[in-house]
Parts: C-alpha cells; sequence; structure tokens
C-alpha cells in the first residue's frame, strides 16, 4: 500500500509555502506568483514550524473572492474567507484514502499532520505525478519483458 509518506519522499519540491492568517489576498497572491504554487497554507503566525494551520487559501478562492467582492478583494484579509474546517491527513494514511478525502471535501490540497505538527503538504498534482510515474515504469518493464521473450519461428 502506497502512503502519503511515500509520496512526500518522491515530491520534487518539499517547500511549505504558508501566509499569515492576516495578510491580504493580494499578499498571498504574489506569493503564490512568485513560488510558483496554486496555493499557501494559512497559518496563525505565518512559522510554518510552531504555528498553527488555519486553513488553505488557493487561487480558486481568489477568483471566488473576485466574483464575490470585486476590487474590494485584494485588500481582504485571509482570514476573511476562512470558513471551512481544515482538512489534513497523516503520513500513514493510504493515497485512496487522501484521494476520498480530496474528493468529498472537493480540495487539492491536504497538509500533512503528524503528532499535531505540520510536515507536509500534500496536492493532487502529487498523486498524478505518482501515477504517472508507475505507469511508465511499468511500461517499460513491459517492453522490457517482451524484447526478451525469445521469438517461436516455425520451420516447415
Amino acid at each position: 500500500m502506497i502512503t502519503v509518506d511515500d509520496i512526500l519522499r518522491e515530491k520534487r519540491d518539499t517547500r511549505i509555502i504558508a501566509a499569515r492568517l492576516t495578510d491580504t489576498v493580494a499578499k498571498a497572491t504574489l506569493l503564490m506568483k512568485r513560488e510558483n504554487v496554486s496555493s499557501v497554507l494559512v497559518m496563525d503566525t505565518g512559522d510554518t514550524e510552531h504555528g498553527t494551520v488555519m486553513g488553505l487559501f488557493s487561487e480558486r478562492d481568489v477568483t471566488r473572492a473576485v466574483l464575490e467582492h470585486g476590487a474590494a478583494t485584494p485588500g481582504m484579509v485571509l482570514a476573511s474567507f476562512l470558513e471551512r474546517e481544515v482538512i489534513c491527513c497523516a503520513p500513514s494514511d493510504s493515497i485512496v484514502t487522501v484521494l476520498r478525502l480530496m474528493n468529498e471535501n472537493q480540495v487539492r490540497h491536504l497538509p500533512v499532520m503528524e503528532d499535531f505538527s505540520l510536515i507536509g503538504v500534500i496536492s493532487a498534482t502529487d498523486l498524478l505525478r505518482h501515477f504517472l510515474q508507475e505507469a511508465e515504469l511499468r511500461g517499460a518493464a513491459d517492453g522490457v519483458l517482451r524484447s526478451s521473450t525469445p521469438e517461436l519461428t516455425v520451420v516447415s
């Protein structure tokens, strides 16, 4: 069984990008752009080591905020948009469990918590990369097996 921990070890980029609860939408959006990520964790202090995860703010949230609040959106604080419970997973969770959580809660990113400490973030893209890599390895293995199978020649 593949676990969240396995996926985290495969990740190319393990940085945790976080914003403070009191940061504005504009600041969080600039942070996402600068770091080339589609979401940021929202922490009570902005300190990923000692802070508390208060939520997640994504590009999708920016779009919805602009539609709802218009030109006022960039100056609004992130705390204004954290309406739902933080959905998390554990390093020991299976990827099937994570996919169910993502599907049931319509989210694409999950903070990974261990003993009340944030240890990473897993995304739908991380899972997709894992499945693609697995499929490519299987395809390569199938090709090797096919090429190493001796051909039978019928002599008449």
